[in-house]
Parts: C-alpha cells; structure tokens; sequence
C-alpha cells in the first residue's frame, strides 16, 4: 500500500500481541500481492495486461471481491469514483508495473482509456460464481484497495482476538486511514486526530470513534511534479484525466467501513469547494473538510463526532 502500518492494542498480552501483528501483516500483505498495481507479480497486473479482451479470465477471491465493491462505488457515485484513471496517473507520474499502452502519448489516448467500455457499456465483466473477470481498459484500485485491506486485516484481527470489542481495543492506522474497535487506552472513544493539509503542528479536529473508520483524502499525500512541470495531486477527476478538488486541501469521512470511507472521501473531494457540502449532507455523511483557506467545515453528522475542534495556527 506505500503506507506506514501501525496496530495499537489495549489489555491484550504480549503474546496474543504478537500473533495479532503477524495476521495483521499477513493479510495486508496478501492484498498487496492481490491489488497492487505497482507489484509485478500481482493479480491486478496479471488482469491489467488481459484488458480489453472481453472474455473473462480467472481471478483471485480477493481481486473478485475488489472489482465489485470498485463496480458498485462507480455506479454509487454516478462515475465520481472510477478505476480507469490508470493512464492518466501513469502520465501524470505515478508509474507502475509497466503495461502496453500506459504510457502512450498520443493524443487523446488516455481520454480513451477513462471511457473505454465493453458492449452493453460496462467497463467490467465478471462472474463470481465462476472467478473471473475482465476489464475494458487498464485500472487502478489504490484507495479502495487501501479501504479494502483495513477491512480484511481487521477481520483477520478480530480472528486472533475473540476478545475484542468487549475486553479488548484495537485501533489499526495505515498511512492516516484507521479503523477502531473496543476500549480505548484512556477512558471512552478512540480519538482520532484530522491533521491540518499545509503541515501545521497541531490537529484541525478530534472525531470521538467507538467502531468504524475514518479516512483522508488529501493534497498533502502523494503531490509531486508531473513529468511536465506542474505540481500535481493523486486525487484525479476522472471527467477530465486531471486533478480535481477545487478550493479543497483536504477531506475526512468516517463511517463503518474504511473501503466505503475511502470511495465517499475522494468523491467528496470532486465535489469542490462549491459542491461538497450539499452533497455530503443529501448522503447523510459524517465528513470535515479543509478549504484553501483553512477554513475546517464539517456536516451535522461530523459535529457530532468531534471531541475537538482546533484553529489554523493553533
């Protein structure tokens, strides 16, 4: 995942400890090789270089289950989240496990490749029943499959620990994305600290969790120099290939899943500045957002899940 893993645990033994971090590491490793398109060996790469052959090919459990959830968040989101931004990632930068046609300058070839579908207009054919798939174009699975290995690595915890959730508290982190559950080290919730986008030393709000997730989508993670000079994001608008998120730096939503927190944070982040709150809202959504002006702005459900709420240049 290109993400620092963390496992905080309370009134659990040292010896229980350490079992749990192995199944923990154990499982996000196998996301890895299931999801990772920057690994060579993985079954993302594998399906990736079978894309646009319209019959479908053997997958992993895993991988099955990831292009579902990835399916289903793109007809959620009314196309906000979609994996096909691929090549438009490679040619901002983010260069992975070489594949045919990525790289392709031509013009117009990566608008081709975020549109490409089979007949019937679906990028996705698959049948889970039998194991396979295909996709029409190359994709990427990178926050969803950040979301999805929390959750599996979770359930591989809560496997190790029977005890959790009543006698026992875990909280895991990856790269600023956690999932919680059970006591917390101080008395009542798990609290989870929003970090200001431009560095700032101290947290833009405290959300109190008792169980769930809390995710960031922001401009701080992964932003660097494309290849043609401009300073770029990975939050990528898959309308036009390009970063997208104007007036926001950042954008946090919690709820039960850390996969489902992912996708409605980075489609949040499409929204704007402008769109965001409204759409937040209309889904019911507990979500904080930092404006270019850092300025914190948060939804009725966020507010309450605060424990605290802080100030640029506190």
């Amino acid at each position: 995942m290109g993400s620092p893993l963390r496992l905080t645990l309370v009134e659990v033994g040292e010896g229980p400890a350490a079992a749990a971090w192995a199944s923990v590491s154990a499982a996000i490793e196998r996301a890895e090789q299931a999801l990772s398109r920057y690994c060579e060996t993985s079954d993302l790469t594998a399906l990736n270089r079978r894309a646009g052959d319209p019959d479908p090919g053997p997958v992993g459990r895993k991988l099955g289950a990831a292009l579902a959830v990835a399916d289903r968040a793109h007809r959620l989101t009314g196309g906000a989240f979609d994996p096909r931004i691929l090549a438009d990632m490679e040619r901002l930068g983010w260069e992975g496990t070489p594949l045919p046609g990525t790289g392709a300058t031509v013009a117009g070839a990566t608008s081709i490749a975020r549109s490409a579908t089979f007949a019937g207009g679906r990028w996705l054919q698959s049948d889970p029943r039998a194991g396979t798939a295909a996709v029409a174009t190359p994709v990427d699975l990178g926050g969803i499959g950040k979301g999805l290995a929390l959750r599996w690595a979770f359930a591989a915890l809560r496997a190790e620990l029977p005890g959790l959730g009543s006698s026992a508290g875990a909280l895991l982190e990856a790269g600023g994305d956690v999932v919680a559950e059970g006591p917390a080290p101080q008395p009542g919730p798990w609290l989870v600290g929003i970090e200001d986008p431009l560095g700032g030393p101290v947290e833009r709000a405290v959300v109190a969790v008792d169980r769930g997730a809390v995710c960031t989508s922001s401009v701080r993670v992964n932003a660097r120099v494309a290849l043609d000079g401009r300073p770029v994001h990975h939050l990528l608008d898959p309308r036009t290939g390009e970063p997208g998120g104007t007036g926001l730096l950042a954008v946090t939503v919690a709820g039960p899943d850390p996969a489902w927190a992912e996708v409605w944070s980075k489609t949040l982040f499409l929204q704007g500045a402008p769109g965001i709150g409204p759409a937040a809202r209309a889904r019911g959504l507990a979500a904080w957002w930092v404006t270019l002006e850092r300025t914190l702005e948060m939804t009725p459900a966020a507010r309450q899940l605060t424990a605290w709420e802080g100030y640029p240049g506190a």
